[in-house]
């Protein structure tokens, strides 16, 4: 605790604010990958969507995530991290009024992919610019934020979808259309806000990065930790993407990669698109009470994002990402289980919700904030746009694959089998993350970065 409470005199409450309006992309992020699972059940009743067509409506988002993590990370290298944060939000605010006005099918799809690339960008470029500002010892609890601003952002969307379901088949149409009040003002506020402290060094603007530094340290003399960026930049090699293929940089590719893969192939976001559509396989038909219930599975999320923001600096990431997907594994187990025997069908709707909470409350504190936590330290400045952009890519293409196919995989093989199958990818995943993933937790970025180049395998870190 007295360490903890040293490492927050370091920081002004400049950092909190900065970091508070940077997370408003998060909560953009979670709110339009949120909103419509309550939506869809609107959306397909008015435009009798078949399967597929209600698939593509919800993956549409996910085509746009993808696009917009290709492009983000050049832009990010390129004209900073802060303005690319604008340049989201701009996007969230036009295709919000857009998505809430469409008259069709073609059109809702259409500002739904342009959504998408918003959140593409937002969902790595807002935990990269937190990352690089603040110090390492609270680097943690502060990115972690930015992931409970995204479940904040589900929460609200299903609280907004609830309260909406009532006002007849056009309330989806303001589910969408209320995303613009918080992307207006991510817009307007982060435009006073000065850019990444470590991107201007980048560029060469020092004395800008100083004042920036100055206003956020406590510190008297910033300089020593201006030194050590430089210092850090002189050593590494290539920038942008061809940087990437960099043999100091293969296993911490690795690690990102697999991160990115797992983090999404455990099935999380089939309870964040479908989770009225899952309640209602357990019995619960009527759609505000299976908008009502995915609420408060969210909520549950959202409990178990605080904890990690308190844990994150405390215990380190490894013990809360391993403990996490166990935990996923027994939750995944659970809810297959409740399917699949005849011996639970009188209390089947218990044993399945009960089975869902643990699964999403140890995805809240383990993988769900370690992915993006860990993917904004372990890559050198000079390549840490292309890096977290192909990451963000990689688990963007493995959501749209995982929503594009779960209803799919729930009528090839059954309900049961669907959650075995990610319980199983899940027990993979854990020995990949046993093995391979590093505790970054007290470092620098810079440290980090100097682990990597001597060629260190990730748990000596």
């Amino acid at each position: 605790m007295k360490n903890e409470n040293k490492a927050k005199r370091e920081v002004k409450p400049f950092v909190y604010v900065a970091v508070g309006v940077a997370a408003l992309g998060g909560l953009l992020f979670g709110y339009d990958t949120g909103v419509i699972s309550g939506a869809i059940l609107f959306i397909t009743k008015q435009f009798s969507l078949s399967t597929t067509m209600e698939e593509i409506v919800v993956s549409a988002v996910l085509i746009g995530a993808v696009i917009g993590a290709v492009i983000g990370g050049a832009l990010a290298d390129r004209f900073g991290r802060r303005r690319l944060i604008i340049l989201a939000g701009i996007i969230f605010t036009v295709t919000a009024i857009g998505t809430a006005l469409a008259p069709t099918v073609t059109w809702l799809i259409t500002g739904r992919i342009v959504t998408g690339i918003a959140i593409g960008i937002a969902s790595f470029i807002s935990p990269m610019y937190i990352a690089e500002l603040v110090p390492a010892k609270v680097r943690g609890a502060l990115v972690a934020v930015n992931m409970l601003a995204i479940t904040t952002g589900i929460v609200i969307a299903y609280l907004a979808d609830y309260s909406l379901s009532g006002i007849g088949i056009q309330g989806w149409r303001y589910m969408f259309g209320l995303a613009a009040i918080p992307s207006f003002i991510l817009s307007i506020a982060m435009w006073r806000l000065p850019d990444s402290p470590r991107w201007l060094i980048s560029k060469s603007k020092v004395e800008e990065a100083r004042r920036v530094l100055q206003h956020a340290r406590t510190v008297s003399d910033v300089s020593p930790e201006i030194t050590d960026i430089q210092k850090s930049m002189e050593k590494q090699g290539v920038a942008g993407m061809k940087g990437l293929f960099q043999p100091s940089l293969r296993m911490p590719m690795i690690v990102g990669l697999g991160l990115a893969v797992f983090q999404q192939i455990t099935g999380i976001n089939t309870v964040i698109y479908y989770a009225p559509t899952i309640f209602k396989f357990v019995g619960i038909t009527a759609v505000g009470p299976a908008i009502l219930a995915g609420a408060g599975l969210t909520m549950v999320m959202w409990l178990f994002h605080v904890l990690s923001i308190f844990l994150l600096d405390r215990v380190g990431r490894r013990p809360l990402l391993l403990v996490g997907v166990a935990g996923q594994i027994i939750g995944l187990a659970i809810l297959g289980a409740a399917f699949q025997f005849q011996q639970l069908a009188s209390f089947k709707s218990y044993v399945a919700i009960g089975g869902l909470v643990l699964y999403v409350a140890c995805f809240a504190f383990g993988l769900g904030p370690i992915f993006w936590l860990l993917i904004s330290e372990i890559y050198p400045l000079k390549i840490r746009g292309a890096a977290m952009s192909a990451v963000t890519v990689t688990n963007w293409a493995l959501n749209l694959v995982v929503a594009v196919t779960f209803l799919t995989l729930v009528g090839v093989l059954g309900h049961a089998g669907t959650f075995w199958l990610y319980g199983v990818i899940a027990v993979v995943a854990w020995v990949f993350f046993y093995r391979l993933v590093p505790e970054t937790n007290g470092k620098s970025l810079e440290q980090i970065e100097d682990h990597w180049r001597a060629g260190k395998h990730p748990r000596e870190l």
